[in-house]
């Protein structure tokens, strides 16, 4: 075996090794947090009991949110494998909501977004109770959005008030909190989450067709089905991108 090979391979452990010691000092970080320790420990067995009635390993290897705003529902799916498939494990209501059906294009118009996100941090301290935060604004809403006045802070929380947020309740976020805590704990980086006016198929598209004659959230919404369409044909999430006029792009 030469030299450049065996560097190699050290390298390639270290990296793993690296990776897997981040993960674990990320849980144990988490639960040095009380709500999180009582999340756990209320929730461990049930969500054990969950994944076991799916007949899915747990700890969960990746696991992705979709919602949709007309439904008032986030989807929680879980994928066996690093690059495998995704399961429907459970779907979590809305306690309320605000704004209407159409992305969020500014600071103080209430709307929950609408596009493509992934969770950015975990606030196990959260004024409602825990949190899981998104990333918007994305680049497509800094494109398409008021420039410079887009605020920020969307989070998926406990509790049952929201001004653009998604609140489930706060006995929901703790069981939704843990299974992100341990997917990421398990080596998952990001954990994506679309979000949706409504479910994207005929029917929805016929309903939305209805709620507006602006061209461009017309547009819009039929940029973002096409993200909808690709996680709908196999159960696999695409690629997502932006191009310079903010459109969606997916491969």
């Amino acid at each position: 075996m030469n030299f450049k090979l065996i560097s190699l391979i050290l390298v390639s452990a270290i990296t793993l090794s690296t990776g897997k010691s981040m993960a674990q000092d990320f849980k144990s970080a988490q639960l040095k947090h009380p709500r999180v320790k009582v999340a756990l420990a209320e929730k461990e067995a049930s969500i054990k009991r969950l994944f076991g009635q799916k007949k899915i390993p747990y700890p969960p290897r990746r696991v992705f949110l979709r919602a949709f705003k007309r439904e008032r529902v986030i989807e929680l799916w879980v994928s066996r494998t690093a690059s495998g498939a995704f399961e429907l494990l459970k779907e979590y209501s809305f306690c309320a909501s605000s704004g209407a059906l159409g992305p969020k294009r500014r600071q103080g118009d209430g709307q929950i977004p609408e596009g493509f996100y992934r969770v950015d941090r975990f606030n196990p301290a959260s004024n409602f109770y825990l949190s899981l935060g998104l990333n918007y604004p994305n680049q497509s809403d800094r494109l398409l959005g008021a420039s410079g006045k887009l605020g920020g802070d969307i989070f998926i929380h406990g509790d049952c008030v929201t001004i653009g947020c998604i609140p489930i309740t706060d006995d929901l976020i703790k069981e939704l909190y843990i299974i992100a805590v341990e997917a990421r704990s398990a080596g998952q980086r990001e954990i994506p989450v679309h979000l949706f006016p409504t479910r994207m198929n005929d029917s929805g598209m016929k309903f939305l067709e209805k709620q507006t004659t602006d061209s461009a959230r017309r547009a819009f919404w039929t940029n973002i089905k096409e993200g909808y369409d690709f996680f709908e044909k196999d159960h696999r999430l695409p690629v997502v991108s932006v191009d310079r006029q903010g459109r969606y792009l997916f491969r």
